[in-house]
C-alpha cells in the first residue's frame, strides 16, 4: 500500500494522508458495488488495503444514495477536484493490473456501474 500511496503522491500530486483516505473509500466502493470475488482478491494483494478502508471511514452512501454519485461526492469531500478523482482512479487501476492482472482489473471496471469513465 506505500507503493501505491507514493505513486499517488508523486504523479497525482495529493498529499499522502489523503491518497491514503482515497484509496481506502474506492476500494470500500469497489467491494460494495462491484464483483466481489475479484474486488476481494485485489484488496488482499495490496498490504494495508484493509486498514486503509478502515481508517478512511470506507465507503458509505449518504444522503446522495449510493454509487458512483455518492463515491464522487465522498472524494470531493476529501478537497480532491474531478481530474485529481480520475487521476487517483487510474493510477489505482494500473497498479491494480500489476497485482492481479488486466483481465480481472477489466473485468472490476466492467463489472462496477459507471467506472468506465474513470478507468
Amino acid at each position: 500500500m506505500d507503493e501505491l500511496i507514493e505513486q499517488l503522491a508523486a504523479k497525482v500530486g495529493v498529499d499522502k494522508a489523503v491518497a491514503e483516505k482515497t484509496v481506502g473509500i474506492i476500494l470500500d466502493f469497489l467491494r460494495t458495488e462491484g464483483p466481489t470475488e475479484t474486488v476481494q482478491e485485489l484488496i488482499n494483494k495490496l498490504p494495508g488495503a484493509d486498514a486503509a478502508i478502515t481508517s478512511s471511514g470506507g465507503f458509505k452512501g449518504g444522503f446522495l444514495g449510493g454509487g458512483l454519485m455518492a463515491l464522487g461526492g465522498k472524494l470531493m469531500g476529501l478537497g480532491l477536484g474531478m481530474g485529481e478523482i480520475q487521476g487517483v482512479a487510474r493510477e489505482l487501476f494500473k497498479f491494480g493490473r500489476d497485482k492481479i492482472g488486466a483481465d480481472k482489473i477489466d473485468a472490476i471496471i466492467a463489472g462496477t456501474p459507471g467506472l468506465s469513465q474513470f478507468a
